[in-house]
């Protein structure tokens, strides 16, 4: 675990030098500073966005239910590593956003909420039908 986390340390500095000389070190202060404050303005947010997210799932599925958690889950590791300054932690903290996204909007099973044991439609009104030549009596 610990030579993973070097080698990303190492990665990580490598790939922000790279971007740094690429783009000019005005520039690189400006989108460590965006990316921190747009993951600042994310955490701040996470209370909203989760409990919409749960709020809006059908969670009666567990499939939902797991769909629900990992999307927050996702949202709050995005959110902490685009405050994380570095290329490849932001890079990570977008598709971690993006997953995120996806989980929300189009990884969502609705189900069927009506009764399988329902029998019918709530307009049916049950009726008796008399026929009238039935009723009527002999004439004598």
């Amino acid at each position: 675990m610990g030579i993973l986390v070097i080698g990303l340390f190492f990665a990580e500095l490598f790939a922000s030098l790279k971007v740094g000389l690429v783009v000019g070190f005005g520039w690189s202060v400006v989108w460590i500073l965006v990316s921190a404050a747009l993951g600042y303005l994310l955490i701040r947010l996470s209370p909203y966005a989760l409990m919409h997210t749960f709020n809006t799932m059908n969670l009666n599925d567990f499939t939902n239910l797991r769909n629900a958690h990992n999307a927050a889950l996702a949202y709050l590791f995005a959110a902490m590593l685009l405050i994380v300054p570095g290329v490849i932690t932001d890079f990570l903290g977008g598709v971690m956003l993006l997953y995120s996204l996806y989980l929300r909007l189009f990884a969502t099973m609705r189900t069927n909420t009506q009764n399988p044991h329902y029998k019918g439609d709530d307009d049916v009104i049950d009726v008796e039908i008399i026929d009238e030549s039935d009723r009527r009596e002999p004439h004598a």
